[in-house]
């Protein structure tokens, strides 16, 4: 009875995505990204742009830059004038020659200047998807912009870099993403703590998107969020924990370090490349290693990380990686 209560009362928090809710409709509203707003806005003043690349890691505002100088040029009826698509979802030949070519080719509804299509993930796109698309924006330069978001602007080809402004966005700064996360707590009337706010600050990795859900998610289960519930929400083993772990490796040796490991891939509920993520980000803050041992062990957990890549057991990998790293802490 009290799970099934539990159960309703997280649907019910998480009926609407506070990533859509939140986010900006005009680019005058967009945080962070100064150079890139600005460059934005004057677009947007002038009603006109260029063909646009937008690159960047995810969760940096991308997409929400496309959308909002969209809705700046159009106005509550952007829709009809906008093609929007998942280039990883239809990432072939077939797709663009259809899809975008035929919305390309017909003329934009009112009086609208030029249709716009925005092909987000657009690096997911084949050689000869690209191709086709590079022949499709050339035909169609007059009554059509393209804007391409994609995390990797070398997986671009080149013919197509060349007819766009291209804007590269960076990870969010961490007081910006701790602002960002404190207006929606506040907006939410969620209880937000200075710690827990740090923590998810943590583990976003400058990724706003991430932190916003990381909130979201504590939030569906208690309004009090803290920071160990952040950490139990997004399956992140808090820093203190894995100092231990590499505590117990330089004191207590291997059998008290694995039995330290499996509790924590247990009660957070880790994989192995996950675990190794977490250590290599928490290595460089603990202050009783050298830093020639963090070197060493940095090395010895790219080694291991691509062997659980490649399909290693992880049992087997990750107990190698204790046994090392005790062999290792042994000399220093």
């Amino acid at each position: 009875m009290f799970m099934g209560y539990c159960s309703k009362v997280y649907m019910s928090a998480m009926d609407e995505l506070w990533v859509e809710k939140h986010r900006p409709r005009s680019v005058d509203d967009i945080k962070g990204q100064p150079s890139i707003v600005s460059r934005l806005r004057a677009y947007a003043n002038s009603g006109t742009f260029p063909h646009l690349m937008l690159a960047g890691p995810p969760g940096t505002g991308k997409t929400t830059a496309a959308m909002a100088l969209t809705q700046d040029i159009y106005g509550d009826e952007f829709r009809n004038n906008l093609l929007e698509m998942n280039a990883s979802d239809e990432r072939k030949l077939e797709s663009i020659r259809t899809k975008v070519k035929n919305f390309a080719r017909t003329t934009p509804y009112g009086n609208a200047p030029f249709k716009i299509i925005f092909l987000d993930e657009a690096d997911a796109l084949t050689n000869d998807a690209q191709g086709a698309l590079r022949r499709i924006m050339e035909q169609h330069a007059a009554t059509c912009r393209f804007i391409l978001s994609c995390n990797y602007s070398s997986k671009i080809i080149e013919p197509i870099q060349s007819r766009c402004a291209v804007f590269r966005f960076r990870p969010l700064a961490n007081d910006q993403v701790e602002d960002q996360i404190k207006n929606i707590a506040k907006k939410e009337n969620v209880n937000l703590n200075e710690d827990a706010c740090k923590a998810i600050v943590r583990v976003s990795l400058g990724d706003l998107r991430k932190a916003i859900t990381a909130l979201q998610v504590a939030a569906a289960i208690n309004k009090e969020v803290t920071r160990e519930l952040v950490y139990e929400t997004t399956a992140t083993a808090p820093p203190e924990v894995l100092h231990q772990y590499l505590l117990a490796c330089k004191e207590d040796g291997f059998y008290a370090a694995r039995r330290r490991l499996k509790e924590i891939l247990d009660n957070f509920g880790l994989a192995g490349t996950d675990f190794i993520n977490q250590l290599h980000r928490a290595l460089y803050d603990v202050d009783f290693l050298s830093e020639p041992a963090k070197l060493e062990l940095t090395q010895l957990m790219a080694e291991i990380d691509f062997r659980l890549v490649e399909g290693g057991g992880e049992q087997l990998q990750l107990d190698s990686l204790t046994a090392h790293i005790s062999n290792i802490l042994k000399n220093f």
